[in-house]
């Protein structure tokens, strides 16, 4: 990956962490990585565990941002969550998995779109 492309992904992730505080979500972990892949953010939002994808773009050519949490992702994000959660013994608390999509402006302006409870953990993984 490029390091412009890793750069945009930081800020966008960043970005998202704000936006999740500023609603009064607790952030418990960022870049939480296994083998089997990573979740950009681990939030609090009240007794609920949030795991939260990230995606960002500066424009729509591909797009909404958001299209990008393909049911294949959502596979890999649910093996994650649920290493997270067997491994802090968390697996009888409520969780979700939100998704953050932002389109950042060449002015440096960001449209943050939040996609609270966006699916279901994935089955047949």
């Amino acid at each position: 990956m490029s390091e412009a492309r890793i750069n945009l992904g930081k800020r966008g992730e960043d970005l998202a962490a704000h936006h999740l505080m500023q609603l009064g979500f607790s952030i418990l972990a960022r870049n939480y990585r296994q083998k089997t892949g990573e979740i950009d953010i681990i939030a609090r939002d009240g007794d609920c565990l949030v795991f939260v994808e990230v995606k960002t773009r500066k424009s729509l050519r591909f797009g909404q941002p958001f299209e990008a949490v393909t049911t294949k992702k959502q596979a890999q994000l649910s093996r994650v969550a649920l290493d997270y959660l067997s491994r802090n013994k968390l697996l009888d608390q409520p969780a979700r998995f939100d998704v953050i999509s932002i389109l950042l402006a060449d002015d440096g302006k960001a449209d943050i779109e939040h996609l609270p409870n966006c699916f279901e953990l994935a089955s047949g993984f």
